[in-house]
């Protein structure tokens, strides 16, 4: 399905202003959020239809799952938010390094949707792995925090494996990183399913691309484990007495659970993704 350029700019705008429109009324964005998203979202799809359904499947699940089980996260989060609404630098954290990839890998195929492929363009292969990356760590750490905090189980600080309150940064639960492994995988599907109707590849090469399941399942897996590792290490987390809750900043009434303040969360995301989206990248040269 080859569109053109003009027309799904056209597009774009519509479905963006819809859904930043729609977000920002739901309170998933605030007011800089909705306007961050519509750009965001407004250079996926003009890029192309497949990137902006990864980034569709990890903003609507991720803003869905943030809904669930509020009150028990509002009794854990102390930054938390209805909604859990995002502002504009969430939402560049999440999705700027992808908006800058889609732009360099379409301008390098004349705005045509391409397949993973090394043997036709190295680079058009590293860069689309950068994407599927990014948002396959972008959904794994989501789907992780989101679902982990609602587990039963006590949650273990990555770096020592001890037992630590619900909420501490770095703190894994099986059903988190199970999590993180399904939503690597949703992003996989997403883009072998829409990959069918846009990119025309070798009946050799298109059979290659069912791989990216696996790579996207394991970004996923690996994102969330990077986030919880700088997490544990050089973001704070300790333990406030006046509010119960475990706090990012150190203060006279905390006491230290782990990690220095070096980054907040959207540092240690920001930082997870790069490195995902790199490792994915070279990963992906050398698988397709």
């Amino acid at each position: 399905m080859e569109t053109s350029p003009q027309f799904r700019l056209i597009l774009a705008v519509i479905i963006s202003s819809l859904i930043a429109f729609r977000s920002y009324r739901r309170k998933s964005l605030d007011l800089s959020g909705g306007v961050a998203g519509f750009l965001v979202m407004t250079i996926h799809f003009t890029a192309g239809f497949r990137y902006g359904a990864l980034l569709l499947v990890f903003f609507l699940t991720s803003s869905k799952l943030t809904k669930v089980g509020e009150e028990k996260k509002r009794r854990v989060d102390v930054e938390f938010k209805e909604g859990g609404q995002r502002n504009w630098v969430q939402v560049l954290c999440n999705g700027g390094i992808a908006s800058v990839l889609v732009v360099i890998a379409c301008t390098l195929t004349g705005w045509q949707d391409k397949c993973l492929d090394s043997k036709e363009s190295t680079i058009v292969t590293a860069l689309i792995g950068g994407i599927i990356g990014h948002y396959a760590c972008c959904n794994g750490d989501t789907w992780s925090s989101e679902l982990g905090v609602l587990s039963d189980s006590q949650p273990r600080l990555i770096t020592t494996l001890k037992p630590v309150k619900k909420g501490t940064n770095g703190g894994v639960t099986k059903a988190g990183l199970l999590a993180a492994v399904a939503a690597g995988a949703t992003v996989g599907v997403t883009f072998l399913v829409f990959g069918l109707f846009t990119a025309r590849c070798a009946s050799d090469v298109a059979l290659k691309q069912l791989l990216v399941l696996p790579v996207s399942t394991i970004a996923g897996l690996c994102g969330s484990l990077i986030d919880s590792l700088l997490g544990a290490t050089i973001q704070f987390s300790g333990f406030c007495s006046v509010r119960n809750k475990v706090v990012g900043k150190p203060g006279p009434t905390v006491k230290k659970i782990a990690g220095v303040d070096i980054l907040d969360n959207n540092g240690v995301n920001f930082v997870s993704i790069l490195l995902t989206s790199v490792l994915t990248s070279i990963a992906s040269v050398y698988i397709f």
